[in-house]
């Protein structure tokens, strides 16, 4: 079981920061040299039909998976051996990942114009920065720390 769970994150993850990556790279260079909104919105559009519900199943599977590892919910953050450390890092960066989502659709898509496309673009950087950490983090949960 453990196995299928892990495939549906590794989905997720592979939806989720290959989304961001090539919003980062591919898309939003060619936003900003444009001055390009509809160009922008139309992949967030897009993107959000599949990229939400690949955060959702990430999240579900994380959780499930950490309290295969570990059972006990304060045992995540003892910090006092390698995977407490891990599950703590992984979820303080889905708590970045919330609150930087949460800061762009509340407070910056809201008023989204050429004159504010800088700001979004930092959210963009910031969730594709966030996502591309996790997916480290998460390596380090087969490969270890040291």
């Amino acid at each position: 079981m453990l196995n299928y769970i892990l495939i549906a994150h590794l989905l997720g993850a592979t939806i989720w920061t290959g989304g961001h990556l090539i919003l980062s790279l591919a898309i939003l260079p060619k936003v900003l040299a444009n001055r390009d909104l509809a160009m922008l919105l139309q992949f967030e559009q897009q993107f959000e039909k599949v990229g939400l519900p690949a955060l959702v199943v990430q999240i579900v599977t994380g959780l499930w998976m950490a309290h295969q590892i570990m059972p006990t919910f304060s045992a995540w953050f003892t910090l006092d051996n390698d995977l407490s450390i891990l599950i703590s890092l992984k979820l303080s960066l889905l708590l970045a990942t919330i609150l930087v989502a949460l800061h762009a659709r509340f407070w910056v898509i809201p008023t989204l114009s050429t004159n504010t496309l800088r700001a979004f673009s930092v959210n963009i950087i910031l969730i594709t920065l966030l996502s591309v950490s996790l997916l480290i983090v998460g390596s380090l949960f087969r490969t270890g720390l040291s």
